[in-house]
């Protein structure tokens, strides 16, 4: 597949640069979502914080990330763990800055969803923050996924409806519920809905109190961007969640 026709690739080659260099990009993840994990989206340290229970303590353990941006994630979860890190992303901006920043107990690959493989039994715990969505056939790659976990090993996914994917009844009849109901694969799953709606004012509020620094920098137009994307959230929650869900998934091998 041609690099353009990739979803939001430009996007992101541009998002990762500004990342990488922009202080005040860096103080707002950390007044948004508790920590800088260069977040385009809503993984605040809280939901990460979530897959550490996951994570075996004998400091062995493998993870895997999908659409791993520029590692800091994977990072932060090495740094509690002291875990081997994976992970793999469509944008060379973003690996070339995970490669600098996280050189032990790491391997970090550019590629797509669907061309990127390892071997089978590789992982203790792979996560997916808002990337299912990228895969050009979801069912197939469940299927690597799968293949991929250790024996009791754990697929951790954030998963979003109501933008890229369409919105259903509950967290049961989303895309990939159904996709794993028809594999027979058992799943838990947490409706973090409110807990996203109430990120999206802190993002607006962590976005607007760094107004001046953004433009200063010269990256006015990440400012713009950021305040945009809060959009979601103008409306009170009960009209909120009609239009928008949000899930965490588990699944155990």
């Amino acid at each position: 597949m041609e690099k353009d026709d990739l979803l939001f690739y430009n996007e992101y080659e541009q998002f990762y640069l500004m990342a990488k260099d922009s202080e005040a990009f860096k103080h707002f993840c950390r007044k948004a979502f508790g920590e800088d994990f260069s977040q385009d989206g809503f993984s605040d340290v809280s939901q990460v914080d979530r897959i550490i229970p996951f994570i075996p303590k004998d400091k062995k353990a493998h993870i895997l990330d999908i659409g791993c941006g520029n590692g800091k994630l994977l990072g932060y979860l090495q740094k509690k763990t002291g875990a081997y890190i994976y992970g793999f992303d469509y944008s060379g901006n973003a690996i070339k800055t995970a490669k600098e920043l996280y050189e032990k107990d790491s391997e970090f690959t550019q590629g797509c969803i669907g061309e990127v493989d390892y071997p089978e039994v590789k992982f203790d715990v792979i996560i997916s923050m808002d990337t299912m969505y990228f895969a050009p056939d979801m069912s197939a790659f469940v299927d690597q996924i799968m293949k991929w976990l250790k024996k009791g090993g754990v697929f951790f996914t954030c998963y979003q409806e109501g933008d890229v994917m369409p919105k259903t009844a509950d967290e049961n009849t989303s895309v990939l519920a159904m996709i794993l109901k028809d594999k027979k694969i058992d799943y838990d799953c947490i409706d973090i809905t409110k807990e996203s709606y109430d990120l999206l004012l802190r993002k607006r509020e962590a976005a607007l109190s760094l107004k001046e620094e953004f433009v200063k920098e010269g990256n006015a137009e990440w400012f713009e961007m950021l305040v945009a994307q809060t959009d979601y959230a103008d409306k009170p929650f009960d009209e909120y969640k009609k239009e928008m869900a949000r899930y965490i998934y588990t699944v155990r091998a």
